[in-house]
């Protein structure tokens, strides 16, 4: 059963998979911000005693090729049982979005992040978990220095925190390999689909081209107020980036976990072992009684 509902300042459209199972509501939003409009899908019964989990994805990727995987795995449904999940897209990069013209002026990497208070503001979530992949784990490390206050723990996967652009590091990464080496790496930090939809579609482009960004001058004077889980694939691309950003933030709050066999996007390769140490993550903020088995090929550094 699908219904739509509009009125002047937002569209919503309400997906249900199966009216019998809460977990499977889906409600797709579209939430105007003083930089654009956001598209929104939410999924659970809308637990307000907790926060809201709110992700945010990588260039070349819209929410559901980035996350669908991991939310969708079994384990991680015992999550979405009890939390509000909120997935936002960058601006134009949802599935089905219309092509923004040659020329168009789009939203920086700060600017998106400015755009996140409207969304918690729209739904009444006082407080959110925020889970970031790549340029998503930026946008959401920018508006938990920005608003504090606002964010109880993060989750940043691929994160790179200083100030040189993507294209900057793609040229020191590939700028001695030969093009199928090169294939190989884009292949191993993105799926084929990913890089085809940033080749071949404008407005993935200008997400993928706003992808330079600013020093979040991070240090242990200037760093995250809540508890941060760092995630990264061992021996991936982001690694160094990673390991710098963990040196950085509070060791009493911080954890950094590297995953054997990821590649560059451990959601989607090892949900089984992410889900396990998100459920860790989430038990040390006191919102969850769910037990996790242990796993040999499972390392989180509590530093």
């Amino acid at each position: 059963t699908v219904s739509l509902n509009w009125d002047l300042r937002f569209c919503t459209c309400i997906v249900i998979r199966d009216i019998t199972l809460a977990a499977d509501i889906e409600i797709e939003h579209c939430v105007e911000t003083s930089h654009g409009v956001l598209h929104v899908t939410v999924h659970g019964a809308g637990n307000v005693r907790r926060p809201a989990i709110l992700t945010f994805h990588d260039v070349g990727m819209d929410s559901k090729s980035c996350f669908s995987t991991l939310f969708k795995f079994e384990e991680m449904q015992e999550i979405v049982k009890n939390f509000t999940v909120v997935h936002v897209d960058a601006p134009g990069q949802e599935d089905g979005a219309a092509i923004y013209p040659a020329g168009y002026q789009y939203a920086t990497m700060d600017q998106i992040s400015d755009m996140l208070p409207a969304v918690l503001q729209y739904f009444n979530f006082r407080t959110i978990i925020g889970v970031g992949v790549g340029a998503g784990a930026y946008i959401l490390s920018k508006f938990t220095l920005t608003n504090p206050e606002a964010v109880e723990g993060l989750v940043l996967i691929n994160v790179d925190t200083n100030a040189r652009g993507w294209m900057d590091w793609a040229a020191q990464k590939l700028s001695n390999l030969t093009s199928s080496l090169s294939d190989q790496i884009l292949s191993h930090l993105f799926s084929q689909v990913c890089v085809s939809k940033c080749f071949d579609n404008q407005t993935f482009m200008f997400f993928f081209l706003s992808y330079s960004r600013r020093d979040l001058n991070i240090e242990r004077n200037n760093t995250f107020k809540c508890p941060v889980m760092l995630v990264v694939g061992d021996q991936a691309p982001y690694e160094e980036a990673a390991v710098e950003c963990n040196s950085k933030l509070d060791p009493t709050t911080t954890s950094f976990l590297k995953m054997a066999d990821a590649g560059g996007m451990p959601q989607l390769t090892q949900p089984s072992k992410l889900t396990e140490a998100f459920k860790y993550f989430i038990q040390g903020m006191g919102y969850s009684n769910l037990a996790c088995s242990h796993s040999p090929d499972l390392c989180v550094l509590w530093v």
